[in-house]
């Protein structure tokens, strides 16, 4: 594996002309992918699939790594795994449509980082509604999901066990976005022990429901937000724009 990470390093050098600092920086990002494989999960690279890549995700975030970091190291690890597969190194490239969580959370801006968790305490968790609340601002929270993005997810949509949701975003592009660990335990509640209080039918597929069973719009998600804004006194006006 570390001869691959040399010609790869070599590739981007002499082909790509990249700078000596962005060279460690990659080497740096993908060395320790490589040694998590190695050690954690007694892979190659080659053995490799799109959930250990999601894995070692989690496993960084886990450890505390800032969602920068994450953003880096997975850009540094698709651009390896695309000249891996360009060179028929791999028979296909596990991080297509894998995307890091948003640098930018779409909480609000304005908000301070108290304020913020307060918010996400504001559902309360004794009732179906409120576990659907803070599991969809947990998951905007974790994710930078735009809020279109978040209440067109599907129940099919959600890997519990692997920790990401796929979504379809503009131009109708699919990607994968990992959870967290929060945001997922809280997913994983709204599932399992409140979703079939509030579904309509058993064949309702849309992942977070309204009163009536269906879908929320977006007019209904803003004035979830807006109540606990008001119950905590929040001095902001939050809008489509400050959540986005």
């Amino acid at each position: 594996m570390q001869d691959h990470l040399q010609d790869y390093l070599n590739y981007l050098s002499s082909e790509r002309g990249l700078a000596q600092n962005t060279l460690e920086s990659y080497g740096r990002d993908i060395k320790q992918y490589l040694t998590y494989l190695k050690e954690k999960k007694n892979l190659t690279i080659e053995q490799t699939n799109q959930a250990n890549v999601i894995g070692y995700l989690l496993y960084l975030q886990s450890r505390g790594k800032a969602t920068a970091t994450l953003s880096r190291s997975l850009a540094a690890i698709k651009s390896f795994y695309l000249y891996l597969f360009r060179e028929d190194i791999i028979e296909r490239n596990p991080t297509i449509n894998l995307d890091a969580p948003k640098q930018e959370k779409r909480l609000p801006k304005v908000l301070s980082v108290e304020d913020v968790e307060r918010l996400l305490e504001q559902p309360d968790l004794k009732h179906p509604i409120g576990i659907r609340d803070r599991a969809m601002l947990e998951v905007l929270y974790a994710t930078g999901l735009r809020v279109s993005e978040l209440i067109s997810l599907k129940l099919n949509d959600v890997n519990l066990e692997k920790g990401y949701v796929r979504c379809i975003g503009k131009g109708s592009k699919e990607r994968i976005v990992p959870l967290g660990t929060i945001s997922t335990k809280y997913l994983k509640l709204y599932i399992e022990h409140a979703r079939k209080f509030l579904a309509s039918s058993p064949f309702e597929t849309v992942l977070f429901l309204n009163h009536h069973g269906k879908g929320l719009t977006r007019q209904g998600f803003w004035k979830i937000i807006k109540r606990y804004a008001v119950n905590l006194n929040l001095d902001v006006d939050i809008t489509p724009h400050t959540l986005s």
